[in-house]
């Protein structure tokens, strides 16, 4: 609701009351499906609030691929996050508070960008210089070592791992012949492999019809999942290298052709701030238990390097955010 409300603000000062007034309308059937989903589920799980050593997070990750894809050792369970967007995720779980005791092993600009990367946790581990300029993204297999790294440098610390997969932009086989924004078929010239990159993204292309291209809700379903199986085959190695409790869970989920209940709506792709549907906000909660457990203290928070407005905003728009 506060998200909506300070939109609506927004539309009123650039755009007048006429459009305010629509945008208003366009919000009621929201806040009505938001109110059902809050009448049958729970609020949400705090994540620092619950036992673990090390959190992983798999951005965009539905339940219902994770429960069919993933064959991890552990108990599947499903909780229902804070947010519906890595933004509201992070702001809701981590905003306003002091985790000193956890270092934080981060891809996602909206870290920086909410400014959780200025005394939060005990470290930030940023990533967004480790960016693979083909993929648009960073591999998970960086992510992987760099968490590797984290966990031997900081023992006593709890260690939340956030891989950008299987949110877009799709690295697997499939994902790479899609041309959508930050990639193109393109042959030949390096440079022209980023000739796409003001188009729109899968779920942009999906939303407004796709008569013109070669995309359809199955092929970026395909990818979607080709996404998901890159990050769970580098997991198995960090699985490995840490000690203690591991849960691997999801920031938010994504919307595939679904439409929003029960108030109905057209079918809708990707994944929306202040939007309360079980294929947003229903996420794995995968625990590996361990007998050892971390001996885990809180100091405080070591100087890291900050981003730059410039490398935040150029990292939000590949992945989809502008």
């Amino acid at each position: 609701m506060r998200h909506h409300l300070n939109r609506a603000q927004t539309v009123y000062r650039s755009r007048g009351l006429s459009e305010l007034i629509r945008t208003t309308v366009s919000y009621i059937p929201i806040e009505l499906n938001n109110l059902f989903f809050r009448l049958r589920y729970s609020s949400g799980t705090h994540v620092m609030d619950e036992d673990w050593d090390t959190l992983v997070i798999l951005d965009a990750c539905r339940y219902d691929m994770f429960a069919e894809q993933a064959n991890l050792d552990g108990d599947l369970q499903s909780r229902i996050s804070l947010g519906s967007t890595s933004e509201e995720f992070l702001d809701r779980n981590f905003g306003d508070e002091m985790f000193h005791d956890t270092v934080y092993v981060n891809t996602n600009p909206y870290l920086p960008k909410l400014n959780l990367d200025d005394g939060t946790f005990h470290a930030v581990v940023d990533l967004l210089d480790d960016w693979d300029d083909d993929l648009e993204t960073v591999h998970p297999d960086t992510v992987v070592n760099a968490a590797l790294d984290a966990h031997r440098r900081f023992p006593d610390k709890r260690l939340i791992v956030h891989f950008m997969q299987p949110h877009f932009p799709f690295i697997g086989e499939t994902g790479r012949q899609i041309t959508a924004k930050g990639w193109s078929t393109e042959q030949g010239d390096k440079d022209k492999k980023k000739s796409s990159s003001e188009s729109q993204t899968v779920w942009q292309q999906l939303r407004a019809g796709t008569d013109r291209t070669n995309l359809t809700q199955e092929l970026a379903w395909k990818a979607y999942r080709e996404n998901l199986d890159v990050v769970l085959d580098s997991l198995e190695q960090l699985l490995d290298g840490v000690d203690g409790q591991t849960v691997v869970s999801a920031d938010h989920g994504n919307m595939v052709g679904e439409r929003f209940r029960p108030i109905p709506s057209f079918r809708k792709y990707g994944h929306f701030y202040g939007v309360y549907m079980p294929e947003l906000v229903r996420v794995p909660w995968h625990v590996i238990d361990s007998a050892e457990r971390r001996e885990v203290v809180a100091e405080p928070p070591i100087e890291t390097e900050r981003q730059t407005d410039d490398i935040i905003e150029e990292r939000l728009d590949a992945l989809g955010y502008r």
